[in-house]
């Protein structure tokens, strides 16, 4: 809505002062008292410049100086791509049981792009157990071997798979068994089972 304002020059004397001549009087449309008319125009100009589009420079300063929450979109895809990049250690185990002997073969892989450094506690990288049908520990080939007790570490390149293989002389009795294992690394550790049969 437009609205039109007529302002015109007049000599405005003291309010307690004599009465303005014929000839100096305002105009028709003006004949109110200059304050009823003023602060009202005053009010709606203020509003009008508030509610205004804002200039160029007013709205480069608005969007440079927002924040982005941290449910944002932007900020949501951001961290999926850092997960995508997060180093991933995987294991497959085969176990080869016989009479007289059983054979482990653990292999370790870096299934990420980037290096993996393995930290193990101490000497023992690994280890492999045989538990029966009643959960019973059987077998596990690092009882009674020494390793050193200084902290070991082993680089994993992206993709690279590392095997660990053993052979155990256990005199085991037929029947289910479940063979287990254990990469000991403290920063990337893995577990493996699987089932086997001893006729």
């Amino acid at each position: 809505m437009f609205v039109g304002v007529l302002i015109t020059s007049v000599s405005v004397g003291c309010v307690s002062g004599p009465p303005l001549h014929a000839a100096t009087e305002a105009p028709i449309g003006l004949s109110m008292n200059v304050r009823n008319i003023l602060i009202p125009l005053l009010c709606i100009g203020a509003v009008a410049f508030a509610c205004g589009p804002r200039s160029h420079s007013e709205a480069s300063l608005v969007t440079t100086n927002i924040v982005q929450p941290t449910g944002d979109p932007a900020h949501r895809t951001t961290h999926k791509r850092t997960r995508q990049n997060v180093t991933h250690v995987t294991g497959e185990f085969a176990v080869v049981a016989q009479q007289n002997s059983i054979r482990f073969a653990l292999d370790v892989t870096n299934d990420g792009k980037k290096n993996a450094e393995l930290t193990f506690p101490d000497g023992q990288r690994y280890d492999f157990a045989v538990i029966d049908s009643e959960g019973r520990e059987v077998y596990r080939w690092a009882k009674g071997r020494m390793f050193t007790q200084s902290v070991q570490n082993e680089t994993l390149d992206g993709g690279e798979t590392m095997r660990i293989a053993e052979q155990a002389t256990p005199s085991l009795k037929p029947g289910s068994y479940v063979a287990v294992a254990t990469l000991r690394s403290t920063n990337f550790p893995v577990q493996e089972r699987v089932a086997f049969e001893l006729r």
